[in-house]
């Protein structure tokens, strides 16, 4: 018998509508409620959130006919205005999401700071449950690149608060040193299967082991041939962030954390240092070498770049 998908709809109900919800749920509530939401609830196959903000969320097999009941009591109430209903993956400019995995128990594991000639790289692996996607869809967890710093800074707290993670960070000067021996995706390959083992041994009720590629399956463990202790069975996707909500939240507290290191750093040296890898970089650096000398690049910079040529030429002016 095939298994019937798992859809996600949002609604968003005016007050009476939401009165009308939360007298309904009463007796059918969770004993856990989400954070910013005013109850969760069990309908038959479909789990109901409803926030304060008045965003009701059905997750299930038959989220479709509940959504609608609900659509049509918003409409019987409020006549005059616009339903405004979305469904996952029905957003053409959006990427559709694998359901199969979005949806599924996961261990997800992402990076920052490999692109960035300051500051560390880190590497993050978390484990995010089917019951947990209510709570990150209702904090905008999706890709971070898309999240301002601020942002970042706001939802993270909450989000370790709730969900298993591990972080590995690996500061620019053993970053200098292993380049000697090692290229930068080898270092990434390493630090990813580091952390996915420890979470994995942590919590075997996963349904899947995802990370957001980098690099060629066969490449990636080739990396590892060294290794005493390799994770198997993992699930490479590009551009993982949008289809499992374990990496999103990996990416998530990877860049929170770097924010941090970076944020140190420039308090340490009295000048804010830029992420990235562009001329404002080289200009910031050319500052800091001459006023500290060259060899203080080794600590605060992946000094492979090119930025560390320009940015001693630039010094020199």
């Amino acid at each position: 018998m095939k298994k019937q998908p798992v859809k996600t709809i949002t609604l968003k109900v005016s007050q009476n509508t939401m009165d009308k919800m939360n007298k309904y749920f009463e007796e059918k509530r969770r004993p856990k409620t989400p954070p910013y939401a005013v109850f969760q609830a069990d309908e038959a196959d479909t789990v109901v959130t409803l926030y304060n903000s008045g965003k009701a969320v059905f997750q299930g097999i038959s989220a479709d006919i509940d959504a609608n009941l609900w659509s049509q009591m918003e409409k019987n109430l409020n006549p005059n205005k616009k339903i405004d209903m979305k469904i996952a993956g029905t957003n053409n400019k959006e990427k559709k999401k694998n359901s199969k995995i979005y949806y599924a128990n996961t261990i997800g594991s992402d990076e920052v700071g490999t692109g960035d000639y300051f500051g560390p790289i880190v590497v993050t692996a978390s484990y995010v449950t089917k019951e947990n996607i209510p709570f990150l869809e209702s904090l905008g967890v999706k890709d971070s690149k898309k999240l301002t710093d601020e942002q970042i800074k706001k939802i993270t707290p909450q989000i370790i608060k709730k969900i298993p993670y591990y972080t590995m960070t690996l500061n620019n000067q053993e970053y200098n040193q292993k380049h000697q021996t090692y290229n930068m995706n080898a270092m990434k390959a390493i630090l990813h299967n580091k952390a996915l083992l420890e979470m994995s041994k942590k919590y075997s009720d996963y349904d899947y082991i995802v990370v957001d590629q980098f690099a060629e399956k066969f490449v990636y463990y080739n990396y590892l041939k060294k290794s005493t202790n390799v994770q198997k069975n993992i699930t490479f996707i590009t551009k993982a962030e949008d289809q499992c909500l374990s990496v999103a939240v990996s990416a998530i507290i990877s860049r929170f954390i770097f924010i941090k290191e970076i944020d140190k750093l420039s308090q340490k040296y009295n000048i804010t240092l830029p992420k990235g890898a562009g001329p404002k970089v080289d200009e910031i650096g050319s500052q800091i070498v001459k006023k500290y000398g060259p060899n203080i690049l080794n600590e605060i910079a992946k000094i492979n770049f090119k930025n560390t040529e320009k940015i001693k030429e630039l010094a020199k002016n």
